[in-house]
């Protein structure tokens, strides 16, 4: 049998029409009947890198008992010139995380997948400790297991207070060797007590690694810490109207 875990994350290949831009990693969270792709915010757009997608696409499995059989779904990011993704924002600015809503007639009958839920966040802050062991999972420079679909996963800790926000910001930080590709990724804590069909709680969603910019620092001297965001911003984001939540204006208005 599969791990459940490395079925919530999917990769995330971003165009602008049928030019490919950027590879990345997102993962499914559901909330009642509705189902979601979340990923950063600077993978869907980032107007300083003039990074401007129209669309994305994601790969899902199609065949529970073969799993080099896969579709590939295509997921258009702006409706009338209007986002129909979501981002959050809080007292520090905005949020680097990002939900689109997907289609569930658009997928594959026999899609095989599995999804994060309110229930798999972690409310009781005090029981996750700096040092904790977790896991990223995602697609590091869009490494993969490419005849099965899945993802790969990187071990990581707490490196901060889990609970504050770090230097005002909304995100902890992790400890662990992370590339590009991974941007999305949901860093997760193992969890015996919980959902006995996905055992492990969604803590936060991998961003990027801390810069130290301006201190010369070869890469073998670099700081190795990775900011995630706190994965509570999901039920902002998930809520139906999304309160709170913020949509951008389209490509071509940029």
């Amino acid at each position: 049998m599969i791990e459940s875990l490395l079925l919530t994350t999917a990769r995330v290949s971003t165009f602008f029409g049928t030019q490919a831009l950027t590879g990345a990693s997102g993962f499914f969270f559901q909330r009642d009947d509705r189902l979601y792709l979340v990923t950063n915010r600077h993978v869907l757009i980032d107007r300083p890198s003039g990074h401007l997608p129209d669309r994305i696409e994601i790969e899902v499995h199609t065949d529970a008992d073969n799993l080099t059989h896969s579709a590939v779904i295509s997921v258009l990011l702006y409706r009338d010139g209007q986002a129909i993704w979501h981002q959050g924002r809080d007292s520090a600015g905005a949020i680097d995380v990002a939900t689109i809503e997907l289609d569930r007639a658009a997928m594959p009958a026999a899609v095989m997948l599995r999804a994060f839920t309110p229930a798999h966040l972690q409310h009781r802050l005090q029981e996750v400790k700096v040092g904790t062991p977790l896991l990223v999972v995602g697609f590091p420079l869009g490494f993969h297991d490419t005849l099965h679909h899945l993802p790969v996963v990187r071990q990581a800790v707490i490196a901060s207070s889990f609970g504050l926000r770090f230097q005002g910001q909304g995100y902890f930080l992790t400890d662990a060797r992370t590339h590009r590709g991974t941007s999305g990724a949901p860093v997760v804590m193992h969890d015996d007590a919980g959902d006995p069909q996905l055992p492990w709680k969604l803590l936060g969603v991998h961003s990027a690694r801390m810069e130290m910019g301006g201190q010369g620092l070869p890469v073998e001297e670099s700081l190795g810490l990775n900011c995630a965001w706190y994965a509570d911003i999901l039920l902002t984001l998930t809520a139906a109207p999304s309160i709170g939540a913020l949509s951008e204006d389209g490509p071509a208005s940029m």
